[in-house]
């Protein structure tokens, strides 16, 4: 998977497991996601941030594993590493080099 699928995907995925746990909690008198009252700079110290909007929003933090590979006879590329890695022979001979990076970042989100 690419990273820009893995990040869209993550997010949007947030988004909208959030609306469905505050459809699914609103008849028992809970709320996902409540607005905040009180001090901004106090919110801050647990990772909220108060939007241009006036909405608060969350950092949501990555910490991603890429694979970038290069094989004879094929295009390189870049992608997310997920899973379990296999170590085997499969009868295929290719050169391949490859290699293994890190990248963190963080994305303010405002929930609906």
């Amino acid at each position: 998977m690419d990273l820009k699928d893995f990040v869209s995907q993550t997010l949007l995925q947030i988004v909208e497991g959030v609306k469905a746990a505050q459809s699914g909690i609103e008849q028992h008198g809970a709320s996902v996601n409540p607005n905040l009252l009180g001090d901004y700079k106090e919110h801050a110290k647990h990772g909220l941030l108060l939007s241009v909007t006036g909405k608060v929003a969350q950092i949501v933090e990555f910490d991603v594993a890429l694979s970038i590979k290069e094989e004879t006879g094929t295009k390189g590329g870049i992608g997310v590493v997920a899973g379990v890695f296999a170590l085997g022979s499969q009868g295929q001979s290719n050169a391949e080099n490859s290699s293994l990076s890190r990248v963190k970042f963080r994305v303010p989100l405002s929930l609906p």
